[in-house]
């Protein structure tokens, strides 16, 4: 009897270390701040470029791409978020034929926004939260040009944009996530675009 209490405990205490394992491992959503930052390795030799502040009044491209899925790459996997509906129709029509005020590639995680804005190969980065850190947006190319980070150090509900130039025949996709300017560390929940046509032409 007393061997049979004892393998019930044994099992009991197993499902419960199970059961706080799936708990502290579930995601913090892209609104929620994680528990506490969970740092991002970045290659030692990724270039972090410092955006620059848009002219007063200036207004942020819209997001074509906003309505399609957006891969979000949190501590624990992806998740996938849309706009609901209502923008469609427009944002189909955006798709088709960009105009050059057209932003793509919009993606957003906890407290960092960033889009691609293919008139003049404008990476956008914008801080959402403030939480003494800045909003980063890290781009990669398909033809192996090294990685760059756009860095927004201007303060929470601001845009910065750093101004590129890429191959006209090549893609890039934007990496967005948190980045602590005093020790130099980029941290979770980061969010990754699809890949975006330099020229806006998909």
């Amino acid at each position: 009897m007393r061997e049979n209490w004892r393998s019930k405990l044994s099992v009991l205490a197993g499902a419960s270390a199970l059961a706080f394992s799936a708990v502290t491992a579930t995601p913090a959503l892209a609104d929620d701040a994680p528990v506490s930052p969970q740092e991002v390795q970045m290659p030692a030799d990724v270039k972090i470029v410092e955006g620059g502040a848009t002219d007063p009044g200036a207004p942020v491209p819209f997001p074509a791409d906003q309505a399609g899925p957006v891969e979000s790459v949190e501590p624990a996997g992806p998740v996938e978020t849309s706009v609901p509906g209502g923008q469609a129709e427009a944002v189909g029509a955006a798709r088709a034929s960009p105009s050059s005020s057209t932003c793509l590639g919009s993606a957003a995680a906890y407290g960092s926004t960033g889009c691609f804005q293919h008139n003049g190969d404008i990476v956008w980065a914008g801080d959402t939260k403030k939480d003494g850190m800045s909003a980063a947006v890290g781009v990669y190319t398909d033809y192996g040009r090294a990685e760059e980070v756009c860095v927004n150090k201007l303060g929470v509900d601001t845009w910065a944009t750093c101004n590129k130039d890429y191959r006209e025949d090549g893609d890039v996709r934007l990496r967005v996530l948190r980045y602590d300017g005093d020790t130099g560390k980029f941290y979770q929940p980061e969010t990754w675009s699809g890949w975006i046509p330099v020229d806006g032409k998909y």
